[in-house]
């Protein structure tokens, strides 16, 4: 247990360590954050990936280990525990946390305490006795609570070790493939909802996904999915991740339509027929400002001044960058390159965990322990044979003992005044 508790708060600190750290981050940001030293010390640690690093596993590891093996430990004891809790041989005075003298008929006192029908047996001196246990199965509660852990963090490691993760963007009408699932995510619309105040309130998209290996030709499930809205298609979760901003490119040859097509922020088109001549989409602008010296800013969301910022390399080498106007042209020789029908895109994390059963099933668990542990009480309640007409009952519980005495003090003083009233109607008769 010592060394347990130990490993909790050395875990603990290492997901502090985590959670302070920016995951994720080169050298150079991370100079730039702290320092070179710090960096350095950061990366050769793996504190830039904190919980896949091979202490932070290590951890993990001895965690479980340490509760397969107390588990392991205890399983005798419990069982042990267990028979001796059934055994009417087990139980004598001194064991008893309260008793009842005088009682009469006993069986009357066992139905009062919720208990069954006790058994039978003689004890070591030859007196009669009644025996009857109860929730023997509260002494499971932390031990099945600690393999509810243990599944726990099993399946959370594992899915965090190999579960696949894809990222798909696009406007509505695009169709990609996820990644080498064989599975293709169809986009069939998007919407960015706005409050009166014209600030973001929720992003929601409409999807659809073609298992394309299907042996029918190809079978579909549909879903939409927002911010914190998940769906769950074909055995993978779709969250809707962020968006951005796509325009329609136009390009011309002297005149003549050449190409046409949707291109997402960050995006760059080959020219059809002068591949080494690249469009790159930088950024966009729904409402573009500037001031000298400064960098493009957006004054809004709304499409009041919409500017595109655009590059143009040839064979590698940046000709030129700057900004296009609403439906301003860009003529580089023959090619007139147009920016046109700005519209936002949408961007949909893919998540496919193959462990996740396992850590639901581990949560499961855990909460059956600990309602074995906390609300199913063993408790023990016997009666010996005193004389020919009376009975001393005892009772012991090991976990919640002051309540299992109020309860035996209730049933003791609810039988006194009851044998008491046939006490009375007995000399009334006489």
């Amino acid at each position: 247990m010592q060394f347990a508790i130990a490993l909790l708060v050395v875990l603990a600190i290492a997901c502090s360590i985590g959670s302070f750290v920016t995951q994720g981050q080169s050298f150079n940001q991370y100079a730039a954050q702290y320092s070179e030293r710090a960096a350095a010390f950061i990366i050769a640690l793996g504190l830039d990936d904190a919980f896949h690093s091979w202490w932070f596993i290590l951890i993990n590891a001895f965690l479980c280990c340490n509760l397969l093996f107390c588990n392991v430990i205890r399983l005798p004891q419990i069982l042990k525990r267990v028979k001796t809790d059934r055994d009417a041989g087990s139980v004598t005075e001194a064991a008893a946390d309260i008793s009842a003298p005088g009682v009469n008929d006993p069986n009357d006192f066992f139905e009062k305490m919720r208990h069954s029908k006790p058994a039978a047996s003689v004890t070591s001196d030859e007196k009669d006795i009644l025996y009857s246990p109860k929730n023997t199965a509260g002494s499971w509660g932390a031990w099945i609570c600690h393999i509810g852990i243990l599944l726990l963090i099993l399946g959370f490691s594992l899915g965090q070790f190999l579960h696949q993760e894809y990222a798909v963007y696009g406007v509505p009408g695009d169709a990609k493939p996820i990644g080498d699932t064989g599975y293709v995510l169809q986009i069939d619309g998007f919407e960015v909802g706005l409050r009166d105040d014209d600030t973001v309130e929720q992003y929601t998209a409409d999807i659809t996904v073609y298992d394309v290996n299907h042996s029918d030709g190809g079978s579909s499930q549909s879903a939409e999915i927002s911010v914190n809205n998940p769906a769950k298609l074909f055995g993978m979760k779709f969250y809707q991740n962020s968006t951005g901003w796509a325009a329609r490119v136009s390009v011309t040859e002297n005149g003549e339509p050449l190409q046409d097509k949707v291109l997402c922020a960050g995006e760059y088109l080959a020219v059809q027929d002068k591949p080494d001549l690249v469009i790159y989409f930088n950024a966009f602008y729904p409402d573009f400002y500037v001031e000298p010296g400064n960098a493009p800013v957006t004054l809004s969301g709304k499409l009041n001044n919409p500017g595109y910022l655009y590059s143009v390399y040839y064979q590698g080498n940046m000709l030129g960058m700057n900004v296009l106007m609403g439906s301003e042209p860009l003529t580089i020789d023959e090619y007139t390159v147009v920016f046109s029908e700005p519209q936002s895109y949408t961007v949909i994390q893919v998540k496919q965990d193959r462990f996740a059963w396992l850590a639901f099933i581990g949560g499961i668990v855990i909460l059956a322990g600990l309602v074995l542990a906390f609300y199913v009480l063993p408790e023990k309640v016997w009666a010996v044979k005193e004389t020919d007409w009376q009975w001393t009952v005892y009772g012991s519980c090991r976990k919640g003992g002051a309540l299992f005495k109020e309860r035996f003090e209730e049933a003791a003083e609810e039988f006194t005044r009851q044998r008491e009233t046939e006490d009375q109607h007995g000399s009334a008769k006489t």
